[in-house]
């Protein structure tokens, strides 16, 4: 096993890991002419056509703040499209187009492909750690991270 860089650091080595695990999605993921976050959008809403704005950034892990710009690359792009909530004018629901729904198979079987070649790489009993980590990582509150400051 190799040593880990800096001691250890866990955020450059999450981005070391990262960023090479971005290089098998990305020769998956350029073959349907989107981008990583634009094929993680088409995944969250194969699983729940319709989310609001807000539930499909959190989905995807992004601030609402931010979502506005990715969410219009995939409507210009024909893959989704906005809709006005119907009973909430301050609300936006998020649908797949035809054109979205076509791709469903071909995002599906380039998710089955990468999570199967990257599986490889790990025994069993890593893999259920490597669970435990990413998800106690994802779900640190305010509280916990207003710790560290």
């Amino acid at each position: 096993m190799r040593d880990l860089y800096f001691a250890g650091s866990i955020w450059c080595n999450v981005d070391i890991a990262l960023r090479s695990v971005e290089t098998v999605y990305r020769k998956e993921i350029d073959l349907l002419g989107v981008s990583i976050i634009e094929w993680y959008m088409l995944r969250a809403l194969y699983e729940q056509d319709g989310m609001m704005a807000g539930q499909l950034a959190r989905a995807v892990g992004r601030q609402i703040t931010s979502f506005t710009p990715i969410l219009d690359k995939l409507e210009q792009k024909g893959l989704a499209k906005r809709q006005q909530h119907p009973t909430d004018r301050r609300s936006v629901k998020i649908h797949l187009t035809a054109r979205g729904k076509a791709l469903e198979a071909q995002v599906i079987a380039s998710a089955e492909r990468i999570e199967e070649l990257l599986r490889k790489r790990i025994a069993d009993e890593e893999w259920h750690g490597y669970k435990n980590v990413v998800e106690n990582f994802q779900v640190l509150t305010p509280s916990e991270i207003a710790t560290v400051v």
